[in-house]
């Protein structure tokens, strides 16, 4: 019973309550938590980057991965938005099967 967490970006709360609305609307996800406040340091451009974020994490079946970066990146307004998946290895039975179930609707 292999689920995804699915990491990524928004440079804002509404951004990121927007697509995850879309996220679990169209059963790409199960569950979407959104959490601001995050800072984020990196090169961009050749640039030293830092600025204020909405951390999504996004729970998901590894068969929906494509359709589910491809959602993501039409509503980012990032050029080139983080779309990082880590497999879940271990967890609660009763909740790996609900993303099973709410991802199959």
């Amino acid at each position: 019973m292999k689920k995804l967490m699915v990491f990524t970006t928004t440079p804002s709360e509404a951004r990121a309550s927007e697509m995850a609305r879309a996220l679990v609307k169209e059963r790409l996800a199960a569950c979407v938590q959104v959490l601001p406040g995050v800072s984020s340091f990196y090169h961009w451009k050749g640039k030293l980057q830092e600025c204020g974020e909405c951390l999504m994490l996004i729970k998901t079946r590894p068969e929906l991965l494509g359709k589910l970066a491809a959602k993501i990146e039409s509503l980012h307004p990032y050029e080139m938005p983080e779309v990082v998946a880590v497999g879940i290895v271990g967890g609660s039975q009763k909740y790996l099967k609900w993303i099973e179930e709410e991802t199959k609707r």
